[in-house]
């Protein structure tokens, strides 16, 4: 029964791992989702059960993605909600199980608004932006800014392997934004062209350091070489409390297949997902709290989402 009452946790999990849902936000909405879907399915009549199956779905969830704090806060949060509950019935928790998920994703959709509303004060007209891979919070802040009536065009990055930077060159040509699409390796030929550079982040860590997909460290580089501004949007849910207490964020090296499906037999093939860009090549992080200093993260998360480092 309990392996039938894991089994849509588990399809979620995998469509996670092989990259059928992408981008932090998509996989927290997708994880909750989950969670909430094995919460009405249950039939424990005990609390203690009822967190036990919880934690199952979140040790299933948990592995299926080295770096995605912003999943793993927004399950956190969700099975914290009823562990402090007084409710004692199964009915009763399943309802703060299903309160605590659309609160948190009415936060979450929140902090996009907010964000985007911070954001695009910093798009001027007439701005070249230079972006790398896809991310759902840095796009929405080009719609944000293009609906205002700012007009600006896009550099993207087609972003090996998996070439999620056509995802973002899509969305941008279907806002009617002029768009170039550029090889990775293209990014400093390219960079003086640019005013300023938005990237996501899948995770945030106690110094202020951005995890991102790979090659993000190397366009920061060039982006202080050519003295173009270097932001980071992403929400501050983004953060890693493990890192609080000397973990380092861990770096998903996915399948070699990514790169060469077919290659020569005694190759040996690398494929790191992301990258860590260090605090001090970023300009500021846009998010819910308005642009910081990645030096003053901790600080920041402290006073909006204390519960964080339970």
């Amino acid at each position: 029964m309990v392996k039938a009452l894991l089994k849509p946790v588990q399809t979620t999990a995998k469509k996670i791992r092989n990259l059928e849902i992408q981008g932090a936000r998509n996989i927290a909405i997708a994880a909750i989702k989950a969670v909430e879907a094995l919460a009405k399915e249950t039939r424990t009549k005990s609390k203690r059960e009822f967190l036990r199956q919880l934690s199952e779905a979140k040790e299933i969830l948990f592995s299926s993605r080295e770096t995605e704090p912003l999943m793993r806060n927004a399950i956190r949060w969700v099975i914290d909600q009823v562990e402090k509950s007084d409710q004692k019935d199964i009915k009763s928790l399943i309802k703060t199980i299903s309160s605590a998920s659309k609160q948190f994703l009415t936060n979450l959709e929140d902090s996009k608004e907010r964000i985007a509303e911070i954001g695009a004060k910093r798009i001027r007209n007439n701005l070249v932006i230079f972006t790398h891979c896809h991310s759902s919070t840095v796009t929405h802040l080009l719609r944000r800014a293009k609906h205002e009536g700012k007009a600006f065009e896009v550099i993207c990055t087609e972003t090996r392997p998996v070439f999620q930077g056509r995802i973002t060159a899509k969305e941008m040509l279907e806002l009617g934004v002029k768009t170039t699409l550029i090889v990775d390796s293209a990014a400093r030929f390219f960079m003086n062209q640019a005013d300023l550079v938005l990237v996501g982040a899948d995770a945030i860590t106690s110094e202020g350091n951005i995890i991102n997909k790979i090659g993000t460290s190397m366009i920061a580089l060039v982006a202080q070489e050519a003295r173009t501004p270097f932001y980071v949007v992403s929400e501050l849910l983004k953060f890693d409390p493990a890192t609080m207490y000397g973990d380092y964020e861990k770096i998903e090296e996915r399948s070699s297949r990514e790169v060469w499906k077919d290659p020569p037999e005694g190759l040996v093939i690398r494929n790191p997902a992301f990258d860590v860009t260090r605090r001090n090549f970023i300009h500021g992080i846009i998010c819910e709290e308005g642009i910081i200093s990645p030096h003053s993260i901790t600080e920041v998360i402290h006073r909006r989402y204390p519960w964080i480092f339970k």
